[in-house]
């Protein structure tokens, strides 16, 4: 059983991706050494950007809207997320999200993998 020690993560721990098109930050997975099971992090979209359509072999999402407006793809099909919003992603669908408003997008991402992996992300 882990200690609090080790499964705590703040914010000096969080682990900061630096994008074109924003920034992932990354909270829990199993390279910060605070999960065995879930990689879960914040991903920040500047207005009028978006991020790479990709998906992951072998895990599943959920994104969450904190903040903003977002046209998020799933397939073939897209959906219009706002603050409050869940999407579930299953494993292997291609997506991504395109933020639609005029502020800063926030949301949270959540995989069902420690060892989250992504195919077609730049």
């Amino acid at each position: 059983m882990p200690d609090v020690a080790t499964a705590l993560a703040n914010v000096p721990d969080h682990e900061i991706e630096q994008t074109s098109w924003g920034r992932l930050v990354w909270m829990v997975s199993g390279r910060l050494g605070n999960s065995t099971t879930m990689t879960v992090g914040r991903c920040y979209i500047e207005p009028g950007q978006h991020n790479p359509r990709h998906y992951h072999p072998n895990c599943d999402e959920v994104l969450h809207v904190l903040r903003g407006t977002i046209e998020h793809s799933f397939d073939d099909d897209s959906v219009r997320m706002s603050a409050g919003d869940t999407i579930s992603i299953p494993q292997g669908v291609f997506h991504n999200a395109r933020n639609v408003g005029p502020d800063t997008a926030v949301f949270v991402i959540s995989f069902s993998s420690a060892d989250r992996q992504v195919v077609g992300e730049d």
